[in-house]
């Protein structure tokens, strides 16, 4: 057991950890730190359940890096997940005071995580002051569109002057699926890569690099999601402000948490739960669903622009690796796509494989790994010192 990789991820209020060797894949040790500065605060990991009512950030990591005290001596490297480099880093980068500053220059880019991101690098700095520490940001991969794709048409200065522009997010999946795809489809310098779970986004990839993605300046922008309304006229912000007499910031929290699969069902959030009550002819269920897959067909039609054509789509995510379902319906919507369904049918959870019944474009389920992703780079890095 050499060359072990400690990846963190901080979210809002959750810790995901995993403990990867990055040759090998073998994962020695998992968890999950949910439900942060609340009773339901807890630490799952294996068999074990560890309950930490109402501790916070500081004390939950104490207790995640206390699971991995019996390993600490096999930790090469320490790989953290950043959701946003802004238009400094456009790959993973070892943290230095320098990272560490910029990273929190972006803070007011992702408010909700960029802050506690560095909080954890803060604390795994100083609990192995010589191990090598490496952030990889959602954003990295999606540096290389170009400006028509990434700015927006408003007032020029306001991206000069304010940064605001198009960053997507999801790059360290996107990217890790763009890599897998080069051992799978004998045509792989256009992709498609339609990443599917409470958080969705597509990615067109041409010769390895991101060239459009549908997420913009937040991840609220693009398809249809979990609890995300996407693509919004903004006036209808203004609009519900002025109508509910709410602030801009509560009818952003709609957009944001009340909208999507759930807004528009008004039952649930997760996709297998309506998948469900739409066999059983449930109308908003039915609704929902059929919004989700009619959004996502338009944006995959519309990436062949930037790609001058697609040698492969590709579905990855929770919803995109599972749901047969929804793959069906989305191919249903674009004409120069075809399943085979005797493949289609077969195709398990976690298996890699090609569905489509055409020659080309091809059509795959990839699973997503983005902390293998975020372990590999690591050890790249490592390496490379």
């Amino acid at each position: 057991m050499e060359n072990l990789v400690f990846v963190i991820n901080c979210g809002s209020s959750s810790i995901k950890f995993q403990l990867i060797e990055p040759n090998s894949q073998q994962i020695h040790l998992k968890g999950l730190a949910e439900n942060l500065d609340s009773d339901r605060c807890r630490i799952k990991s294996g068999d074990q359940e560890i309950n930490l009512p109402n501790q916070n950030y500081d004390g939950v990591l104490k207790e995640i890096l206390r699971l991995i005290t019996p390993f600490e001596d096999k930790v090469c490297a320490i790989g953290h997940r950043v959701v946003h480099g802004g238009e400094y880093f456009y790959s993973s980068m070892i943290i230095d005071d320098e990272v560490l500053s910029k990273i929190k220059k972006c803070a007011h880019l992702a408010p909700l995580h960029n802050p506690v991101n560095a909080k954890g690098i803060e604390a795994l700095l100083k609990r192995f002051p010589k191990i090598l520490n490496v952030a990889v940001f959602d954003t990295a991969f999606h540096m290389s569109m170009p400006n028509h794709a990434y700015l927006y048409a408003l007032p020029i200065k306001f991206y000069k002057e304010n940064q605001i522009r198009r960053y997507g997010f999801h790059g360290t999946s996107h990217r890790f699926i763009s890599e897998q795809a080069t051992k799978l489809l004998p045509d792989h310098s256009k992709l498609i890569i339609a990443h599917l779970g409470n958080g969705s986004s597509v990615c067109a990839v041409k010769d390895g690099k991101s060239v459009d993605t549908s997420m913009g300046f937040t991840p609220l922008e693009g398809l249809v999601m979990g609890t995300r309304s996407g693509d919004l006229d903004p006036s209808i912000l203004t609009y519900l402000s002025k109508e509910l007499n709410i602030s801009a910031e509560e009818a952003l929290t709609i957009c944001n948490s009340k909208s999507g699969l759930l807004g528009i069902s008004e039952i649930s959030s997760d996709m297998r739960l309506l998948e469900e009550k739409a066999i059983q002819k449930d109308p908003q269920a039915m609704l929902a669903i059929e919004m989700f897959c009619y959004r996502l067909a338009k944006y995959i039609a519309s990436y062949t622009v930037p790609l001058k054509g697609c040698d492969g789509l590709i579905f990855t995510g929770g919803i995109g690796e599972n749901s047969h379902f929804i793959r069906s319906k989305v191919i249903n919507y674009l004409p120069n796509f075809s399943i085979d369904e005797k493949i289609h049918e077969k195709l398990k959870r976690g298996a890699s494989g090609i569905i489509s019944s055409l020659s080309s474009p091809h059509i795959a389920v990839i699973p997503t790994n983005e902390e293998l992703m975020i372990a590999q780079d690591a050890l790249k890095l490592k390496a490379a010192i």
